[in-house]
């Protein structure tokens, strides 16, 4: 048995987990930091890296004691190293070379991205590789051919806003809270679509052959905001929520039938906090099965936040082949797939 412990604390999540053999969660502990961020609409750097030291000692303690493990039981440590808010990460980081001086534990970094996509490894038997690892987040809207541990190549990115990103935009033009995704969700759910209605938003990106893919969210948050102004009294909510979600989750689909017709890798992996929504969940088993896809994302809603399971489990397999780093790593904020020692 092979248990290793994964710190996560690249924004605005502190978060540690024990795993055992990489598929199997011990323990996991989350502490979100929404509420200190909500009155900002956006998370604080600062206020976010504070957050982490006063949290991260207590639910590392946490941990242990659920897993009635001690240090000596684990065989590695694995920590988000990149990409992430440098002031966070480097609370991780630390937290992690203290472990590695004192226990003589070592440390593999991960890729904050990539783990959101190994995390399936906690809840089903990995499929071969390659697949395309759909990131949908606040920070991320990306498709990559994954193929291999540590070996993903980019296919498609945002040119602008992140799915997420326009979910939180869209939530604060009409006047819901933060973060945006779940309320705009819940405010979509109840709108009850007359027959025959046609959106008030344009489909995105229209204009893009086959052989182009990539994901644009600006141009749907100023639609949205151009079609606040055609009303005098209170805006329909509901409706406007409904129809920006239905044409920002069209984009995706589209999307990710242009990746799987241009490579022909038939397996997908979804991921991120955005995979969270129980619309997309629908649309994207639908795309699946439609088409004969083999489509996986996260059955627990926990692993779609940033989490220190899904680092855990990543660790795990990089640990087994030997990608293990010194204690003068480094952190950083570019998102890269290339080790950063």
């Amino acid at each position: 048995m092979v248990y290793g412990l994964g710190i996560e604390s690249s924004c605005d999540e502190t978060s540690i987990a024990i795993v055992k053999d990489g598929k199997e969660l011990v323990s996991l502990k989350v502490y979100s930091q929404i509420e200190t961020h909500s009155p900002y609409r956006g998370v604080v750097p600062e206020i976010a890296s504070r957050a982490h030291l006063e949290k991260i000692n207590s639910l590392l303690a946490v941990c242990l004691q659920e897993s009635k493990l001690q240090f000596s039981d684990l065989k590695y440590i694995a920590v988000t190293g990149y990409p992430g808010l440098v002031g966070s990460l480097m609370i991780g980081a630390q937290l992690a070379r203290c472990i590695s001086l004192v226990y003589s534990i070592p440390i593999v970094v991960v890729n904050h991205l990539e783990a959101h996509l190994a995390v399936i490894a906690l809840e089903n038997e990995l499929p071969a590789f390659p697949w395309l690892g759909v990131l949908l987040s606040g920070g991320n809207s990306s498709i990559y051919i994954y193929k291999g541990f540590g070996n993903l190549e980019l296919l498609a990115d945002t040119q602008d806003d992140s799915l997420g990103e326009a979910f939180d935009k869209v939530s604060a033009v009409l006047d819901l809270p933060y973060p945006g995704g779940p309320v705009i969700e819940k405010r979509a759910s109840s709108y009850e679509r007359p027959a025959g209605e046609k959106s008030p938003f344009p489909k995105l990106l229209k204009e893009d052959g086959p052989d182009k893919i990539r994901f644009s969210y600006s141009g749907l948050k100023t639609a949205v905001l151009y079609y606040l102004k055609t009303f005098i009294e209170a805006p329909p909510v509901e409706k406007i929520s409904y129809y920006f979600q239905k044409t920002a989750f069209e984009l995706v689909v589209r999307n990710i039938g242009k990746a799987v017709e241009k490579t022909k890798i038939r397996t997908i992996v979804a991921a991120g906090g955005v995979l969270a929504n129980e619309t997309l969940r629908s649309q994207l088993s639908l795309e699946a099965k439609t088409h004969s896809l083999q489509l996986y994302y996260p059955q627990k809603k926990i692993y779609c936040t940033d989490n220190g399971a899904m680092v855990a489990c990543l660790g795990y397999y990089l640990w087994k082949e030997n990608k293990i780093v010194g204690l003068d790593f480094k952190v950083s904020p570019k998102r890269n797939f290339e080790q950063i020692i």
